[in-house]
């Protein structure tokens, strides 16, 4: 067994991107941290996502702590800023998002008992206070994340971790896996989309 490195890594992504085609973004309200945005960022990047929508005091991904966890992968995802939450929920539902948040609340419903598909915008809050009751009211569904350890709750970026991955799963299990084992036969096309760049770095 060895590790995959360059074509070979490349290959790999773009068999996995092209069996789910489901579309992914996320709405982060009020975050504190720009590592954390940063964060969110290179997730939303690995996992696909097409648009990133920031909201309130939320740091920009082009601040100097955003883009030292990022390391630069906002270029793969559409960003814009609304001053509020309720613009930027009215946005993402005009790109066709069902808007779901992700919080502990005494409505939510467990993150894998959600449809994430096919098209779904994530909101996820402030890293003390989490999504704000307004945004809570604007969302279309708001789901957590079961925990069996005595933690109560997820960093903020790794929460979206579970959540794209969980819209992801999904879509997997209606479209089906790439075929022909971990690599495929998928020919010599490594130009297109962001397979060139997108998850080669050996940090």
């Amino acid at each position: 067994m060895k590790q995959l490195r360059g074509t070979e890594l490349k290959r790999l992504h773009r068999s996995w991107r092209r069996s789910n085609e489901f579309r992914l973004a996320i709405i982060l309200e009020n975050l504190q941290s720009p590592f954390n945005v940063g964060s969110v960022v290179r997730t939303g990047a690995a996992m696909g996502a097409e648009k990133l929508y920031l909201t309130g005091d939320t740091p920009s991904v082009r601040s100097s702590g955003a883009q030292k966890a990022a390391m630069g992968t906002d270029k793969y995802l559409k960003v814009e800023h609304f001053p509020t939450v309720a613009e930027a929920v009215a946005a993402a539902k005009a790109d066709g998002y069902k808007v779901v948040g992700l919080e502990l609340a005494d409505d939510a419903v467990p993150l894998f008992s959600a449809g994430l598909t096919p098209a779904v915008a994530f909101v996820l809050g402030h890293e003390d206070r989490g999504i704000t009751p307004e945004a809570l009211e604007l969302c279309d569904q708001v789901v957590f994340v079961p925990q069996l350890g005595r933690v109560g709750s997820l960093n903020v970026s790794a929460a979206a971790t579970v959540a794209c991955y969980e819209a992801r799963r999904q879509g997997y299990a209606i479209s089906g896996t790439p075929e022909g084992g971990l690599l495929g036969d998928l020919g010599d096309d490594f130009g297109d989309d962001f397979g060139d760049d997108l998850g080669v770095d050996e940090d």
